[in-house]
């Protein structure tokens, strides 16, 4: 009898030529529980139900046979148990199953991040704070990825990965019907070079898992998980019927044909074979005990079935496909985005389901940004003499920790219950606090020696985060019409005050400032009690309004006939008497007008199974084109010196008395040249959305002349740009024209780009030649059975108010500006305000300290204390871990993580693209005196000298670009060379005063 002729005709015949020389298939099965943190459930529901019974039972199971094995991903959820539950015992078992390779951690970030919707600084946050979890407690460096649940896959992440020291990356979620082509073409391997600046060393070998994905049905004799808690009586519904002597040949021959299934799609005699699924082994000792069985009887019959089968680790089955030296053909630079599940669900809609927390995780991160570095700052060269640094270390790994759960690719999609919500606003309101109270604890004596008791006005505080001078203009809300300004030395400062345009009888002070890298300004704000004759005191300037009547959709019959402009120094806005809507912008470099012009539209999804597909948490499925959400649009002009704004109310219908939608356009005049030149070159525009209809998704639709043929581009996590060109699908083609806009996206002609800038993710397409749209919300409820069940629909009725910025001018100015427009938009000062007559703490206040600058074309992507207790030599750490010494180690607040970060691609600008050199020495001279440089990894836990990975050969020669092809700088030089789109991490140790 042969080899195969047990196996139905159609898989012999599926079993690609030559097949039989490389018999017997290798099967790795590797045991692994997906774990959502917070999907259907809450953190500590999930622990309390099932997380804590996995790693409990899979440490006692692993300890009682020595083949069997496990991975492990999620370090929020092993964290809590390690920290909380584990037992002495517990924690002995995981140390030896450790050393002993029969427990791996892969990815080991705190959560399976989404890739769609992330900034790749939180990406890279909470890859940091899980990596340094790990390494500090155990000495492991996780080195392969398994991104097996997001939808869809980024380009950022093979940059990304390699960085961290992966040798191997795991993904599933791509289109259906690209993965059935390369399983046919046995494509599902591949070297993955995600950036087109970076060298070949920056890129990773990708395994795309087959059509089975990471689940094994079938093969669940746990059953499923319980809610709220575990069933007293151990029985769990849906087991799967143990393994017998009557029944195991069956069981056998489904694994086998699974496998050769799965053999011929793939170049090498190796099949992954995942073991698991969603919240599975929290009995271990049930999955293992009939595994056991079945692999024992496979092996026991090798020479009949052609297969050997084994428990492994990922790392174990990557190890074999290495050694089989095969050369891989490589991908280049592009993501698998959007995803698609099947013919008409494209998973589009989670890019802006639940827009409201999506802001909130933009605006903490961006807030643990700047209180990182001013912690830092306020360490060196002297600790602050007020503040606990153990303290404030709390406060800043509490933000860590929120910012990066909310990262979770069930949590910042919006593709969770109401309950989870909840907990992550929870947690991100309450890290935010705390930063801020750090903050406010850092700045407390620097109140101005002139300001005294002034019942009813305020002091601020305002912080720079980035590490260039800032010129912008900042919003204060007060209680007062007239209002003046100071600084520190009790000089005047141009400032705006004009009624709130959404919370009268507030108004809105609007304040010029010019902040150098990481400084801060300090500003006294007094309500003016006499007239302006009257009183010496500099007053804010005040503001004129114009109304203008609404206009009805529709009604308009000269159109562009009677223009309103509105102008700073970089633009002028022309606005439509006839239709209250924006007509067009002229641009002063380019000298060139742009017919521009924008409404908000809306999409209508279905919200009966039986009436046709619907729109989901995930999924987006119009029922036809976008039409318009308005019958009338009112406007007001509120024209002030530093700033005019441009109110446009949107009614649904012509008689309502409240809008549904709102656009807040405003154009700044700031100072003369490059100080002022990302001032002026924007258009801020705050959308204020909602609360919608029901199965209403609600987009603003920017139309202009560009000729641009339908091409999009669109960025991978705020890190590169995608090219996006329109594809005329036979079904489904509006939602899966749809791309995430994470920060960026842009349209251009020959002669101009059209950029939009985005301080949260949103969903974006060009559908017509000329035109894009964002969606800004969306608001469902479907009678399906699944999602009503378990809570999922989006019903939801908030009012959310995201910023874009628009940049418009010809690509080399667009270029120049973008990224850096990007990150004063996404990381914008910060106001620490209280009132003047709070009482100061005493004594002088502490000099200003000197400004970090970095060159125009370099990002302070991190300036961090972490705080971590281990030591920077790995031969050392390893015999502290021994010893037990960590445990009882002091958290070193003299290592300072700083990554340094090179916005622009090869090419991409004259200037702004070359290699950039810099003396960190120099730069960091404000913080104190540098005592040693070390490159680390991407996370902090390699010193790059002893990071070598694997190196896959490919079927086309690498290019070497970026700076793998120059000579490596002598190892501790403060002197480096950044070159474009790289990020170089490292520690910096000072002196101490």
């Amino acid at each position: 009898m042969g080899p195969l002729s047990w196996l139905p005709l159609f898989l012999v015949l599926l079993w690609p030529l030559g097949a039989l020389a490389t018999l017997p298939i290798r099967v790795f099965v590797v045991p692994h529980s997906h774990m959502d943190v917070g999907w259907l459930h809450t953190v500590q529901e999930s622990m309390r139900a099932y997380v804590a019974n996995v790693y409990t039972s899979v440490a006692e199971e692993l300890t009682l046979k020595e083949q069997r094995r496990f991975i492990a991903v999620e370090q929020e959820f092993f964290r809590l148990w390690w920290d909380g539950i584990a037992s002495h015992k517990q924690r002995r078992q995981v140390h030896q199953l450790l050393a002993q390779g029969r427990l791996e951690f892969v990815l080991g970030g705190q959560v399976m991040h989404d890739e769609a919707v992330t900034h790749f600084d939180d990406q890279i946050l909470q890859l940091t704070e899980g990596h340094g979890f790990l390494y500090e407690t155990f000495g492991v460096r996780p080195r392969f990825s398994w991104q097996v649940d997001p939808f869809g896959a980024s380009a950022t992440t093979p940059t990304l990965f390699a960085l961290a020291g992966f040798n191997a990356h795991v993904i599933s979620r791509i289109d259906y019907d690209l993965k059935e082509a390369m399983q046919q073409d046995q494509a599902l391997q591949f070297v993955w070079r995600g950036s087109p600046s970076l060298s070949a060393q920056q890129e990773i070998f990708t395994h795309v898992l087959d059509t089975h994905g990471y689940c094994s049905k079938g093969f669940y004799w746990d059953g499923e998980a319980v809610f709220p808690d575990p069933p007293k009586d151990g029985m769990y519904p849906s087991k799967d019927t143990p393994v017998t002597k009557t029944n195991i040949e069956s069981y056998a021959m489904d694994m086998l044909n699974n496998i050769f299934e799965r053999a011929a799609w793939f170049r090498t005699p190796h099949v992954l074979w995942p073991w698991g699924c969603d919240r599975q082994f929290f009995n271990a000792s049930e999955q293992f005990v009939n595994m056991d069985l079945l692999l024992d009887y496979i092996n026991s019959r090798t020479s009949r079935f052609s297969v050997s089968i084994e428990y492994a680790t990922l790392g174990g089955y990557f190890q074999a496909v290495y050694a089989h030296n095969v050369s891989w053909q490589v991908h280049n630079h592009q993501d698998f985005l959007p995803y698609s599940s099947e013919l008409l669900k494209s998973w589009t809609g989670f890019y802006t389901s639940r827009s409201g927390l999506k802001g909130l995780a933009r605006r903490a991160s961006a807030l643990l940004y700047a209180g990182e570095s001013m912690f830092t700052r306020c360490m060196w060269p002297a600790p602050h003499r007020f503040l606990d640094p153990a303290w404030a270390l709390k406060r800043l790994q509490q933000l860590r920790w929120a910012v990066s759960e909310v990262q979770h690719h069930d949590g910042i999609t919006g593709t969770h219950t109401p309950n989870v919500t909840d907990m992550l606003v929870e947690h991100l309101s309450a890290g935010v606090q705390g930063v801020h109270k750090l903050m406010a604890t850092i700045t407390q004596d620097r109140t101005p020696a002139h300001s005294g008791p002034e019942p009813g006005g305020l002091f601020a505080v305002v912080y720079n985060p980035l590490a260039w001078t800032v010129t912008t203009i900042v919003t204060l809300t007060v209680g007062f019409s007239e209002v003046s300004v100071t600084d520190e030395s009790g000089r005047p400062v141009p400032a705006q005050v004009q009624k709130s345009g959404d919370t009268p009888p507030a108004h809105d002070l609007h304040v010029l400032t010019t902040i150098p890298g990481l400084s801060y300004q300090h500003y006294s704000i007094r309500p003016i009690k006499r007239a302006h004759e009257d009183t010496q005191e500099a007053a804010a300037t005040v503001t004129s309004a114009t109304q203008f009547g609404r206009r009805l959709r529709g009604h308009a019959r000269h159109l562009g006939r009677r223009l309103v402009p509105v102008k700073n120094d970089c633009y002028t806005v022309f606005l439509d008497q006839e239709t209250n809507l924006m007509h067009s912008v002229w641009e002063g470099q380019s000298n060139r007008t742009v017919r521009v012009t924008q409404e908000f539209m809306e999409y209508h999804v279905n919200g009966e199974e039986e009436d046709g597909l619907i729109s989901d948490n995930y999924v987006f499925m119009p029922k036809g084109a976008a039409e318009p959400a308005w019958e009338a649009v009112g406007m007001e002009i509120v024209e002030g010196r530093l700033m005019t704004e441009i109110r446009q109310f949107f009614y649904r219908q012509v008689n309502d008395t409240d809008h549904t939608h709102a656009i807040y356009t405003r154009l700044a005049r700031g100072p003369q040249g490059s100080g002022g030149e990302l001032l002026c070159h924007r258009i801020e525009q705050e959308c204020r959305v909602g609360p919608l209809e029901l199965n209403r998704e609600a987009i603003l639709r920017t139309s202009t002349d560009l000729n641009t043929q339908r091409v999009l581009y669109s960025d991978n996590n705020g890190y590169q740009m995608q090219r996006r060109t329109y594809r005329n699908y036979a079904n489904n083609t509006v939602s899966r024209n749809y791309y995430p806009m994470a920060q960026a996206a842009f349209i251009q002609d020959r002669g101009s780009r059209l950029v939009l800038l985005s301080e949260r993710a949103h969903g974006v397409s060009s559908q017509r030649s000329g035109q894009v749209e964002v969606m800004l919300h969306r608001r469902l409820w479907n009678k399906f059975d699944w999602a009503l069940w378990d809570n999922l629909t989006l019903n939801d009725t908030t009012v959310v108010r995201p910023v874009l910025w628009l940049l418009l001018g010809p690509r080399t100015l667009t270029a120049g500006l973008r990224q850096r427009s990007g990150l004063a938009l996404r990381h914008r000062p910060v106001v620490l305000l209280r009132e003047l007559n709070e009482t100061a703490q005493d004594g002088p206040g502490p000099q200003q300290q000197e400004a970090v600058t970095l060159p125009p074309s370099l990002h302070l992507q991190t300036l961090s204390i972490p705080g971590w207790k281990y030591s920077s030599n790995h031969t050392e750490h390893l015999w502290n871990l021994r010893k037990g010494h960590p445990r009882k180690a002091k958290a070193d607040l003299r290592r300072v993580l700083l990554r340094i970060h090179h916005l622009y691609e090869v090419g991409e600008h004259p200037v702004l693209s070359q290699p950039v050199t810099v003396n960190l020495q120099s730069v960091l001279r404000g913080l104190g005196s540098v005592l040693a440089v070390e490159e680390r990894s991407l996370t902090g836990t390699w010193d790059v000298s002893t990071l070598h990975r694997w190196t896959w050969r490919t079927q086309d020669r690498p290019l070497h670009r970026g700076g793998s092809s120059h000579p490596s700088p002598t190892p501790g030089s403060p002197t480096v060379t950044i070159h474009p789109k790289e990020i170089r991490t490292f520690f910096i140790h000072f002196r101490k005063q």
